[in-house]
């Protein structure tokens, strides 16, 4: 088998569709491929949809949503490919992506890790390569300071990075996120503590500990709709999974201290979201 995708699904049934319809309408050339929906307690009849019209999917169904590492764990174990995909549900492949993708990667050896270049609906190549976070640039989210210097994480998000050239960087988005096997029997699977956000930075990170190369590859193109599950899920919420997550990264990686004034900066953050919002419910009302 030489590519296993996994598809981690939460109540997005019609891009799920979609997505499964490219995926098996797409240029095979000579290589064979199996595909996983891990679906994490969809109540949209994603479960049904699959059963109907995508038998030869290996769905494995869960009770609860035990998040995006975990849910991605179930299906690398049991994946026999070469390389292993995740791919997000609200994706969209063209008919030569998976082909593109396999030959570089064979190719490519130097590569563990890969991921290519992503699109919009308009056809804009949505920016994803970043460096690794640092103290300041999280303390920058956390606090809002783009709001007051539009440019202060232009270290951090590569503005100037050319998405015409392939070129090893330190993490990619874990949308399209592709894998060696020998990879994997490496460096291990997703940490599971990362229920949503990070899993991917801390796995890429891993990576780098291990010797092992992160690239970007302009070969193959994929749509990314962009968190149709997320708009789903209350701001308050996700914003927990994403400090959740930040906060267990750097107590992961970097020093105490910094775990700690990200911990304390994080109330204040809170609270400047809320009164940015209250002025601009406020504003709307007087006009």
């Amino acid at each position: 088998m030489n590519l296993s995708i996994i598809i981690v699904s939460w109540n997005v049934g019609e891009k799920l569709r979609e997505n499964l319809r490219a995926i098996f309408n797409s240029e095979n050339g000579d290589f064979s491929y199996e595909v996983f929906v891990i679906d994490n307690n969809s109540r949209d009849g994603t479960i049904e949809m699959i059963s109907a019209e995508f038998p030869q999917v290996k769905l494995i169904a869960n009770q609860e949503n035990f998040g995006f590492a975990r849910a991605c764990n179930q299906g690398i174990r049991i994946a026999r490919g070469d390389y292993i995909l995740l791919l997000n549900p609200d994706m969209r492949i063209f008919p030569e992506t998976l082909k593109n993708m396999v030959g570089w990667m064979d190719n490519h050896k130097e590569a563990a890790i890969a991921g290519c270049r992503l699109i919009n609906e308009k056809g804009e190549t949505i920016k994803q390569a970043r460096r690794f976070p640092t103290i300041w640039d999280q303390l920058a989210i956390v606090l809002k300071l783009p709001h007051l210097s539009s440019g202060i994480l232009n270290k951090y998000l590569q503005v100037n990075f050319d998405y015409s050239q392939a070129v090893k960087v330190d993490s990619i988005r874990g949308g399209f996120f592709m894998m060696r096997e020998e990879a994997i029997d490496k460096i291990g699977l997703l940490d599971e503590q990362f229920f949503l956000w990070f899993e991917e930075v801390d796995y890429c990170r891993r990576a780098k500990e291990a010797g092992l190369e992160v690239w970007y590859t302009p070969v193959a193109e994929c749509v990314d709709y962009v968190g149709q599950s997320f708009k789903q899920v209350k701001r308050g919420v996700t914003q927990k999974y994403f400090r959740d997550s930040m906060l267990k990264y750097f107590k992961k990686w970097q020093p105490l201290w910094q775990y700690y004034l990200l911990k304390i900066a994080w109330p204040f953050g809170i609270f400047l979201t809320w009164a940015g919002e209250l002025g601009g419910f406020k504003a709307r009302a007087k006009t």
